[in-house]
């Protein structure tokens, strides 16, 4: 009989995470890990170490530290330890998502609880195999020491430790109601890990098993909380990033009835009401005196000519990101030099359920409950503990679903409010945003400028690779702490700036921008604006060299079989070369995303009348090395084609006197199900360590639909989004924009 599958978000109960806040907001990923008082498991099963609990039955929970947001990692990372483990599939579960960082902590950012930059089943990889593994030789001792038999002798089926010489049997539910858990489960090599070829789980297509709970309507999302005796909170915030509340004017909102306080803080005011109709309608009426900050006068259309006229600028070197070979003997050398500049826009995350956190903070003001989706348990209650002036162990978070995350819900940037509210009135405060507040206050990804240089010499061969990035740093914003460690050089800003071509000369620098914006990292990371730029130039390339651009890649590939396998797949799939219907076009684009090798080819269609662009069909060939769940990356990729399409064609945020414009998705436009193109996808598994899967395909959608326009136009579209107004005016144009 299946165990029922039990939400993994649950309130958990698996204990209290230790980790240290840097100052504000900000949080250092390596000062997370710290150490933790431990706290049982709460399960009528037999804990076996942290991770797993077995029932007399066989149901099987595991325990789960990574965030769900429809990425299915709550799925994947349990196949990876039901496979190790050799348990039986349909009885394993999930038990609460994690918050003790010293146990769960994922060692690809240090040993923090964070689920970003598509890390969870590449960064837990080895750490949840091995954990599985001494389970399973802990399962196999205690059998072996019940039978008196040797330990070399034992084998395992699903969920049964078997002695074939005497043909018994023990299920692992038997075995660990009488199994004695020693403080160190047994060590494991990963020499003796299961091979690829052994598999029974990975590599199979299974069902998300956080799926029928968002169906049926019994999944936990933040949105949902209701705890005894809460208020509702909003806040009021600046409408210019920064500022804060110099006068605020309780009497403009005393009749509306309801209101419990009105709470100033740094950058904004908050609102407390009985009901969240209160607060809403409090927070409209409202009348705050904000002061002045050097945001104010800001503009992000000027600003962005003047990151173009920077970027054109080569007599600043910048920040060295890449530099390999002799680019400077390159250019000299060179029979024809390519240059172009690309540029893209600030964006908003537009995840679908609004920002919302419930607190509730103790009568000593030491300590406090939090409720929330969050991409990082780490970062929230450092961020608490740091504001309440105490000890990480004081914090106690219960987890729930995201209704889309994105990146957005990685910061704790609400911590600061839902505490000061629920501490001002001594009561559990839930808080939350409109979408216009979403929109207003937006966590963006940054505006950048791309200058890009190819050397080629006379046999056609690309000799040197320049490229200069214009952007404001997301880390400085952040964690300006991290910025500082890596030598002014934004991680997250760059990250995708490396290209994946065989040229041995190459410049890659980046060029700090210092506005103020309020900045944050978006599904693909840097990849979304520095892949457009570098997929966009390299088919400008291939067009000077007179040389079809797949077959330009493959010659710039032509070492990497696996670079070589997705491209040439991708290729055959969209029948690239065939002839295409009247006004249809194609582009193709390429990229190592999250480790992914990733190929995608686009077909569009453009109304010239309106500059209206319209995708009709989508390739994507991936090489994600071994593909645990295929299924779930077949639904990623798709909807990194749907999330890719919306970055390319209709998201934008602008910014004038210090105020993003956007109000709604009215005028914030994203895709929607009538923008969904035909998609097909094809996995290429590989016996190499599985790498991310959320945004691999995402950043390449963009510049297969600016290669596909070029096709149409014989104009180069190089300002992303390609909105209509763009497109209409690019065609009017002359030259190309």
């Amino acid at each position: 009989m299946n165990a029922p599958a039990k939400s993994p978000l649950a309130p958990s109960r698996r204990g209290f995470l230790a980790g240290a806040a840097s100052l504000g907001f900000a949080f250092t990923l390596g000062d997370l890990g710290g150490v933790a008082t431990a706290q049982a498991a709460e399960t009528s099963g037999h804990a076996i170490g942290y991770w797993v609990t077995i029932n007399a039955d066989g149901g099987i929970q595991i325990a789960m530290p990574a965030a769900e947001m429809g990425q299915g990692s709550s799925t994947g990372l349990a196949m990876v330890f039901a496979e190790e483990l050799d348990a039986d599939w349909p009885k394993v579960s999930t038990l609460d998502i994690a918050t003790r960082a010293d146990i769960y902590g994922n060692p690809a950012f240090g040993g923090a609880l964070i689920t970003v930059g598509s890390k969870s089943i590449q960064g837990y990889w080895d750490k949840v195999r091995l954990q599985a593994a001494s389970v399973r030789r802990l399962l196999m001792q205690a059998a072996a020491a019940q039978w008196s038999v040797p330990l070399a002798e034992l084998t395992t089926e699903p969920s049964v430790v078997v002695h074939a010489a005497s043909v018994r049997r023990l299920t692992y539910g038997e075995i660990a109601a009488f199994a004695v858990v020693p403080a160190e489960l047994p060590a494991v090599q990963k020499s003796e890990l299961k091979p690829m070829s052994a598999y029974r789980i990975i590599g199979k297509p299974v069902a998300r098993r956080d799926i029928p709970l968002k169906v049926d309507g019994s999944a936990k999302f933040g949105m949902d909380v209701q705890v005894p005796g809460m208020a509702y909170g909003t806040i009021l915030r600046s409408p210019v990033e920064g500022a804060s509340p110099k006068k605020v004017d309780e009497a403009s909102v005393a009749a509306v009835p309801g209101i419990i306080k009105i709470v100033p803080m740094k950058d904004a005011v908050g609102i407390v009401a009985e009901t969240i109709e209160a607060a809403f309608a409090a927070r409209s009426a409202l009348q705050v005196e904000w002061g002045a900050v050097d945001f104010h006068g800001y503009a992000s259309e000027p600003a962005l000519v003047q990151f173009v006229e920077r970027a054109k600028k080569t007599s600043e070197a910048g920040l060295p990101y890449v530099k390999t070979g002799d680019s400077d003997t390159a250019f000299t050398k060179a029979a024809k030099i390519v240059t172009a500049e690309y540029t893209t826009d600030y964006l908003y995350h537009a995840q679908m359920e609004p920002i919302n956190i419930t607190a509730s903070v103790n009568a000593e003001g030491d300590g406090a409950e939090i409720w929330m989706g969050t991409q990082s348990q780490s970062a929230i209650i450092g961020a608490a503990a740091a504001i309440l002036k105490t000890k990480p162990e004081k914090i106690t978070l219960h987890p729930h679903f995201l209704g889309g995350g994105f990146g957005r819900r990685s910061a704790p940037d609400m911590v600061p409010y839902a505490l000061g509210m629920s501490k001002a009135v001594q009561r559990p405060v839930k808080v939350i945003w409109t979408r216009e507040q979403d929109v207003k206050a937006a966590k963006m990804r940054p505006m950048t400028a791309h200058r890009l240089e190819a050397a080629v010499d006379e046999q056609g061969n690309v000799t040197g690779w320049r490229h200069r990035i214009v952007a404001e740093s997301v880390v400085a914003y952040s964690a300006p702490e991290r910025l500082a460690q890596a030598k002014g050089l934004d991680p997250l800003t760059l990250e995708g700036a490396k290209i994946d071509y065989e040229i041995a000369n190459q410049t890659i620098s980046y060029l700090r921008e210092i506005r103020g914006a309020p900045l944050s990292a978006w599904r693909g990371i840097g990849a979304g604006h520095n892949k457009f730029a570098i997929e966009g130039f390299a088919d400008e390339v291939a067009t000077a060299l007179t040389v079809d651009p797949v077959a330009f890649r493959l010659q710039l590939c032509k070492s990497n079989p696996r670079a070589t396998k997705v491209i040439k797949t991708v290729a055959e799939m969209a029948g690239w070369g065939d002839a295409r219907p009247a006004e249809r076009a194609v582009g193709f684009a390429f990229g190592k995303v999250v480790d992914t090798w990733t190929a995608a080819v686009i077909e569009i269609s453009l109304d010239r009348e309106t500059g209206e662009i319209r995708a009709h069909r989508a390739w994507v060939a991936l090489d994600p090395g071994i593909a645990v769940n295929p299924d779930s990356i077949v639904a990623q990729t798709e909807g990194n084609v749907v999330f890719g399409l919306s970055q390319v064609l209709k998201e934008r945020v602008t910014i004038s006197d210090g105020s993003v414009d956007q109000t709604n998705l009215f005028d914030y436009r994203v895709a929607r199900m009538s923008d969904t193109p035909e998609i097909h996808v094809t996995v290429i598994p590989t016996n190499n360590p599985p790498s991310g899967m959320g945004e691999a395909a995402l950043p390449l959608i963009g510049p297969a639909v600016a290669n596909a326009m070029y096709v149409l136009t014989k104009k180069r579209f190089r300002n992303m989004p390609l909105i209509p107004q763009r497109v209409k005016a690019t065609l009017k144009d002359n030259g190309s924009v």
